[in-house]
């Protein structure tokens, strides 16, 4: 095992992030990434051979266009895979818009509860809802009660780049600040920002260093591209704080461990980004992963 990925995404058809031609179009022109459809096996193999252990994540069961019944589907196949998997499919997130209100809140118990799910994931530029408005509210209480881990999506997302008025998604709701209030509102909540919360880097950091219950994966960017700020603090300040994140199969992980080990970190930084502090944080939840 060489990495604990805290955040990737299904490669099947059934689970794929995106789903319409549009979605793939953006998806190949932003990445460079030729969509093809693993199975189940295939994926898992792909996982062994690279030596990940992961918690996996749809994505698009945040849209409107997904019902609760079809996201309860969704959710079995995931609990399915994790229970036949755990030693590289270690859980899996949860995306509910709150919306859906009592009976959202319900799934999220019932994936904690029965299928062994991992925490909430939320993208609040995907669906223009703060992460401080009240409809999450109940779902923190759950978390934190849970002691599961919420993540949130921080910095810029491709969802609706380059489609008119950005296909409406607004960015601002990705910004640290909200981070930093539901930190200080709920200090027995885990949060996990997402992502290099590009442009808005130094402010991710200044979060990180100041709310001890926050931390920091950094999936969706090879570490090739971080800010200066972030490259110096992954060693330093935040050197117990930043966690592995992939966004397979988007990113390989071949090509981003080649990448992290050229940028220069010692080898004790490198085995803290790639799983020492995943276990530090998941212990401290009462979680002891098994890999």
């Amino acid at each position: 095992m060489k990495v604990i990925d805290l955040h990737s995404h299904y490669s099947t058809r059934r689970g794929y992030l995106f789903q319409s031609a549009e979605e793939i179009a953006l998806q190949e022109k932003t990445w460079g990434h030729r969509t093809g459809y693993r199975t189940d096996e295939e994926m898992v193999q792909d996982f062994r051979d690279a030596g990940a252990a992961v918690f996996l994540d749809f994505g698009f069961t945040l849209r409107k266009s997904v019902s609760l019944a079809q996201m309860r589907e969704l959710h079995d196949y995931a609990g399915e895979l994790i229970a036949r998997h755990p030693d590289v499919i270690l859980g899996g997130w949860i995306s509910i818009d709150p919306s859906h209100g009592k009976e959202g809140l319900r799934e999220y118990e019932r994936c904690l509860r029965d299928l062994k799910m991992v925490g909430l994931l939320m993208n609040p530029a995907m669906i223009n809802i703060a992460p401080t408005d009240p409809l999450y509210e109940g779902f923190y209480e759950i978390s934190a009660e849970a002691r599961a881990p919420v993540l949130i999506a921080v910095g810029y997302t491709v969802e609706g780049a380059g489609l008119p008025g950005g296909g409406g998604n607004i960015l601002e709701y990705n910004h640290p600040r909200y981070v930093d209030e539901v930190a200080a509102k709920h200090p027995d909540l885990t949060i996990i920002a997402g992502r290099q919360a590009w442009p808005w880097v130094n402010e991710m950091i200044a979060v990180l260093l100041h709310k001890p219950n926050v931390w920091h994966e950094l999936h969706g960017w090879s570490p090739k591209y971080f800010t200066r700020e972030l490259k110096w603090e992954i060693s330093h300040r935040l050197k117990n704080k930043v966690l592995f994140g992939a966004d397979y199969p988007l990113l390989g992980y071949e090509r981003l461990i080649r990448d992290w080990e050229s940028e220069g970190y010692s080898e004790e930084i490198l085995q803290r980004v790639y799983h020492r502090n995943a276990r530090a944080l998941f212990r401290a939840l009462g979680r002891d992963l098994p890999v």
